[in-house]
């Protein structure tokens, strides 16, 4: 335990991200599974959970900075958390209350104001509520889901392991 320190846990927290974006274009291109525009918003959360991890490590920030990028960490990783558990929650749905197939990502943000889109997003469409994947009985956003909760447990861990120093 004497040897873990925040740098080293907020690499662990990159590198989680790296590896789960790289998944996931790997699923994209070479399984050639199209994400919907709740796994794109997974995706999004994603990157800014690992870019805020990958800075705070380089950072090693002291103080009250420490705290900031605690909360802006918890808050991505907990953004892919509800994004991803609404996803599920739409692959879970009966047959019968399945919303249809709307228009993709692209279309929604390039056509539509932001909070137009981002509505639309959230009330789903009949592709978000597919599953074409799964691993151990769990679907991709489950996965998302479970990784996500790990990178705020983390975080959490590293501001109490920084907090004991």
């Amino acid at each position: 335990m004497q040897n873990i320190n925040t740098q080293k846990l907020y690499l662990i927290g990159f590198l989680t991200c790296l590896m789960m974006m790289v998944y996931a274009l790997y699923a994209e291109h070479q399984l050639l599974l199209t994400p919907c525009p709740l796994c794109v918003l997974q995706r999004l959360a994603v990157t800014i959970t690992g870019v805020l991890f990958l800075i705070a490590a380089l950072h090693n920030p002291k103080s009250i900075k420490r705290y900031i990028y605690s909360a802006l960490i918890l808050g991505s990783s907990l953004s892919g958390v509800g994004v991803a558990g609404w996803h599920v929650y739409l692959q879970n749905l009966p047959i019968d209350k399945v919303p249809s197939c709307g228009p993709g990502f692209d279309y929604l943000i390039g056509n539509f104001p932001l909070s137009d889109a981002l509505l639309l997003i959230f009330s789903g469409s009949g592709e978000c509520a597919l599953i074409d994947w799964s691993f151990m009985m769990l679907s991709m956003p489950t996965w998302v889901v479970i990784f996500c909760l790990g990178l705020a447990a983390l975080n959490i861990f590293a501001s109490i392991i920084s907090d004991n120093k």
